[in-house]
């Protein structure tokens, strides 16, 4: 999740510098035996898992990693008539109305989709996006900074801009980083059309620092990440996934007993991924094939370790690690895609103009 999370880039349609010509890595899909997926850079699956697939239904994958996200989103709308692939993986909720309004996809209901939760589908009358993962942008913090200056973690958005934890927060770009954006869509589900801009003056005021994506956030900037120490890290609290703490353990080289990082989970934002078959797949059948394999129990239970995202599908078991380090938000801000489409671009316009000028 994390290596996806830059970039909403040029959010209105800011498809300025993108070549609308297929990638030459890309294999062709004419080949009725061979399923391309293109997706962001974080799409991760086990071998023997993604052998299970290949070996029951004959069809061999090729994987086209396009960028962040938001590169991937508007690339993939730049080739729809020629697209490079048949399966596109990695639209999520605060871009899901550019990719269909833009007709990236036509319409398929996966085999499994009755198997997952209804909060998920949304697009369910049309059918045009499978749901496969969630996670919650959340804000992250410091154990060891906060217990050693005597000081309760932040608890909620509000908290963030009290004077006790003036210049303590990085965020990411709402303009060019997917957390980043989620965070804004999130404060302005908390606080309203009317409250979202004071809420930002104020925070803006208590010195929040804004970096261009997650990984320079989060491993540059953050106290609390091992890569954040060993960079020097000065900010303890910082925009990023309810997930990142269990990542802390399962990656350290000496596993600890607990995790060093914690999360707020009253600046949670739910963030859901989906899936999607190409306007003009060469292989729709492939894809389609694919994409029931992405709601299956068997990816979904293989997905939490390696992309850190929680499953959508019931009954899919999700890791210890996760259960114990990093549990999901259980009460997220959440906002309905069409309030998203309405205001999104003139959301990041304004918060352009009020956090970075």
């Amino acid at each position: 999740m994390h290596n996806k999370t830059f970039v909403a880039v040029a959010v209105g349609l800011g498809l300025i510098g993108l070549s609308a010509c297929g990638s030459t890595d890309a294999k062709s899909s004419a080949d009725s035996k061979t399923v391309t997926l293109v997706s962001h850079d974080s799409w991760a699956v086990s071998k023997n898992v993604l052998r299970d697939f290949e070996k029951k239904t004959g069809y061999k994958v090729h994987v086209l990693k396009d960028g962040d996200a938001g590169q991937a989103v508007n690339k993939a709308i730049l080739t729809k008539d020629n697209p490079q692939g048949d399966v596109f993986f990695g639209v999520d909720n605060t871009l899901l109305s550019r990719a269909l309004d833009n007709g990236l996809f036509q319409p398929y209901t996966a085999k499994g989709l009755d198997k997952t939760g209804a909060a998920y589908q949304l697009d369910q009358d049309k059918h045009r996006v499978t749901p496969v993962d969630y996670g919650d942008i959340c804000v992250n913090y410091d154990k060891a900074y906060f217990s050693k200056h005597k000081l309760t973690p932040p608890q909620s958005f509000a908290d963030l801009a009290k004077p006790a934890y003036k210049n303590l927060l990085v965020t990411e770009n709402a303009a060019t980083s997917s957390p980043g954006l989620g965070f804004l869509v999130g404060s302005a589900a908390q606080f309203g059309d009317d409250g979202w801009q004071d809420y930002w003056k104020k925070l803006k005021a208590n010195g929040v620092k804004v970096v261009d994506g997650w990984e320079q956030a989060y491993y540059q900037e953050f106290s609390g990440s091992s890569e954040g120490r060993k960079a020097g890290g000065d900010r303890p609290l910082v925009v990023s996934y309810a997930s990142s703490p269990p990542a802390e353990v399962i990656y350290a080289k000496k596993r600890p007993s607990t995790a060093p990082t914690g999360v707020s989970y009253g600046t949670c934002f739910r963030q859901i991924e989906f899936a999607g078959l190409l306007s003009n797949a060469k292989n729709p059948k492939g894809a389609k094939a694919f994409i029931d394999f992405l709601v299956s129990k068997e990816f979904q239970e293989d997905m939490p370790l390696n992309m850190f995202v929680y499953p959508v599908v019931e009954g899919a078991k999700v890791p210890a690690e996760f259960t114990e380090y990093g549990k999901a938000a259980e009460h997220p801000e959440t906002m309905a895609p069409g309030k998203i489409a309405a205001n999104r671009d003139q959301w990041v316009k304004s918060w352009t103009s009020l956090v970075l000028k």
